[in-house]
């Protein structure tokens, strides 16, 4: 015979039963059991909800006998249920009992009981304890934040505000990171212990629930806020720095290297050395610390506190746990960062080393430049003095960030100086620059498989323009990079429509071609990186601002780069501006000669003559004299007319012999019974520089000689310049 067939059980009334098991279930029943009235008010309830005896309960609100956080929002769940939209299952509620000392995490679910016809007598709700899950969870959840969010970015600051904001609220009410000082700056981290002299720098904090009603970290200056994270508060960046006071947790945790958990209150021992620190626990109510260094392989790269306020419960043995772990992250996240940042500042040193490193004054043409640091650390610029006082604008820039990138950018502006010099026109100094890439390009390709460089592709664009201050124009080539825009005197703008060659480390082998424009007096070329020039509205922009009259150059570069969205400045950028003028009538003259045999006395006649009218010491005329008069033979003996000879006096004296021959002179060494063969030998040596440069129409040979300190030159005629 089974139970339910017994003759105890069966000779048991209905009612007992039924009276013998609600007071089972309300007696011993693990789950908190609570019977509530239609007005939501106690019936009956578990002694794990209302304690021992329980009775002064019955007839009060079931909101106010568990404390629930949210009132309003549970009444309204409960309401629902007696209406009959169905029961509730497992809806998580935080609550306070008085039967807990802290705060509690409860699953609440709510059934309705009916009566006859199916009237409403109440509810009959469940509650379930798992505050000790919800903790587990919320720790989970807490350190899953850090390992996705914390080591995103390559800043030292930034790593430190995802720290905290990551962990407050999920562990803490206030969270602070403190690094050392140097360490922000990309040095190495000092090896443990650190001393106690050492400033550190709160790189970040966070205040969130109880915490926000005090300052934000115990000796700390106060800086900006900065936005909250989901679980709302107030995230503060960079601030003032400290040295961490003896005696107390902090210091003793860079000390020893171990982390700390400690009580906190009025009458903490060592508060009174830390007088930022009772007044952080003053005014934010905290409690409870957990200290714990920021190390990594001995070396100490800072230092988090996490401060518990209000009536949370205190940090425990498992937060301490959590706390390390998640630290440990931030430091390697910081590390890292730490890495990038000394990288970014060596490399933005090589970059400025690499550059020009003053303003170079050119024989008509008047410059300004600006170099906006950044994360790109391949840009660079360059104005060249080219033979008969034209000059080459360079602007270029080759992709990435770090060391390699800046030493990439250094060979290129070097190969371009040395193919500069040798008086090319802008297509083939860009068809030979790049060759020289593409042999970079197979260097790099042919590093061991385990360099990181291998997975770095090169990428980089250039424009090369030359101006020609006698004839007006500029020819303007581009590799892969934007051309560069005009501004005449009277506002107008255009961007040059030159032909875009292809990029200097792509596979196209395309032929570079120029475009040639005629400018007035006083007109400005900007040559941009391409940071500058993304869209039409910000070349729009930068013609707007060029076309501001009463401006230097150096105004007007200052006026873009006030006017640059906030991505362009944090990628850098190059910016080379360029006013055309003339040179002084004055310091300039032509003649057209004979081809014959009577050219070179007659040219020692002239240049004489007019050295002495720009009152010329002796020896610099009887030495322009011998050049002169050596070109001149040569040209007669192995050129073609026209012959002209044209003298330029600037910061230094430039000849020029113009035929109508293509053949180019070679300097050789004439041997002792040569009658002849001797000239260019003469002229290398008289001359500073020398050069051939060819043209459409023939050649023109070229001397420059340096002339005496103080016998300095007039400066080229500027538009509305003196």
């Amino acid at each position: 015979m089974s139970d339910a067939e017994s003759p105890a059980s069966a000779g048991t009334p209905s009612g007992d039963l039924d009276e013998a098991l609600l007071s089972t279930l309300f007696s011993q029943s693990a789950v908190g059991l609570v019977v509530l009235d239609p007005q939501l008010r106690l019936v009956r309830a578990s002694p794990a909800v209302a304690g021992e005896p329980g009775g002064e309960l019955i007839g009060r609100r079931f909101t106010d006998v568990l404390r629930v956080e949210h009132p309003d929002d549970a009444k309204h769940l409960l309401k629902r249920v007696l209406a009959g939209e169905g029961p509730v299952r497992d809806h998580l509620v935080r609550c306070r009992p008085r039967t807990a000392a802290r705060h509690r995490s409860y699953l609440l679910s709510a059934f309705r009981v009916d009566g006859p016809e199916a009237l409403p007598l109440g509810l009959v709700t469940a509650v379930v304890d798992v505050t000790e899950q919800e903790r587990e969870r919320a720790r989970e959840d807490c350190l899953t934040a850090v390992r996705e969010v914390v080591g995103g970015s390559l800043d030292v600051a930034a790593t430190c505000r995802e720290f905290v904001d990551a962990v407050a609220p999920a562990l803490a009410d206030l969270a602070v990171v403190e690094v050392v000082d140097e360490v922000l700056r990309g040095a190495d981290p000092p090896v443990g212990p650190l001393p106690p002299d050492v400033p550190v720098r709160r790189a970040a904090s966070r205040r969130s629930g109880a915490a926000l009603g005090g300052d934000e970290a115990a000796g700390g200056e106060r800086g900006g806020e900065g936005g909250g994270g989901a679980g709302g508060g107030r995230t503060r960046a960079v601030g003032g720095t400290r040295r961490l006071p003896p005696r107390t947790p902090y210091a003793l945790a860079v000390s020893d290297l171990r982390p700390r958990r400690e009580p906190l209150g009025p009458d903490t021992p060592w508060l009174h050395a830390d007088r930022a620190g009772a007044r952080l626990v003053a005014e934010t109510g905290a409690h409870s610390l957990i200290v714990v260094p920021l190390t990594l392989r001995g070396a100490i790269l800072g230092l988090v506190s996490l401060y518990r306020c209000g009536d949370r419960e205190p940090f425990d043995d498992d937060d301490l746990e959590l706390a390390v772990t998640a630290v440990t992250r931030a430091a390697l996240g910081i590390d890292n960062a730490r890495r990038y940042e000394r990288e970014h500042v060596v490399a933005a040193t090589v970059q400025r080393r690499l550059l020009p490193q003053g303003d170079r004054g050119q024989a008509a043409v008047e410059t300004a430049h600006v170099l906006l640091p950044g994360r790109d650390s391949g840009c660079w610029f360059d104005t060249i003095a080219l033979s008969g006082a034209r000059t080459a604008l360079v602007v270029g820039g080759v992709a990435g960030q770090g060391l390699q990138t800046a030493v990439a950018m250094g060979q290129l502006r070097t190969v371009i100086q040395a193919l500069s010099g040798l008086d090319l026109e802008p297509e083939e100094v860009l068809a030979r620059l790049k060759d020289t890439a593409d042999r970079l390009a197979r260097e790099r390709a042919a590093l061991p498989p385990g360099d990181a460089l291998q997975s770095e592709p090169l990428d980089s664009g250039c424009v090369y323009g030359i101006y020609d201050p006698f004839t007006r124009t500029c020819t303007i080539a581009r590799a892969g990079h934007p051309a560069p825009l005009v501004v005449a005197p009277d506002g107008s703008a255009v961007a040059v429509d030159v032909p875009e060659g292809p990029g200097l480390f792509s596979a196209d082998s395309a032929p570079f071609a120029t475009a040639t424009v005629t400018l007035d007096e006083g007109s400005v070329l900007a040559f941009c990186t391409s940071s500058l020039l993304p869209d039409e509205r910000a070349a729009t922009r930068i013609t707007d601002t060029l076309a501001r009259t009463g401006r230097s150059l150096q105004q007007l570069c200052d006026d873009i780069v006030y006017e640059l969205p906030d991505d362009t400045r944090s990628n850098g950028a190059a910016l080379l501006l360029a006013r055309t003028g003339t040179v002084s009538e004055h310091r300039v003259v032509t003649w057209d000669l004979a081809m014959d045999a009577t050219a070179p006395a007659t040219a020692r006649l002239l240049v004489r003559d007019r050295l002495q009218g720009w009152d010329r010491d002796e020896d610099t005329i009887d030495a322009t004299e011998l050049i002169v008069s050596e070109l001149i033979t040569n040209a007669v003996h192995y050129g073609h007319p026209p012959l002209r000879l044209r003298l330029l006096l600037n910061s230094t004296l430039t000849c020029e012999v113009h035929d109508g021959s293509t053949a180019s002179p070679h300097l050789r060494h004439a041997r002792y019974a040569d009658e002849g063969g001797r000239g260019l030998f003469i002229v290398s040596r008289l001359a500073a520089h020398w050069g051939t440069r060819h043209g459409p129409h023939g050649k023109v040979l070229w001397t420059e000689q340096e002339l005496p300190d103080h016998e300095g030159s007039e400066r080229s005629r500027w538009p509305g310049g003196s």
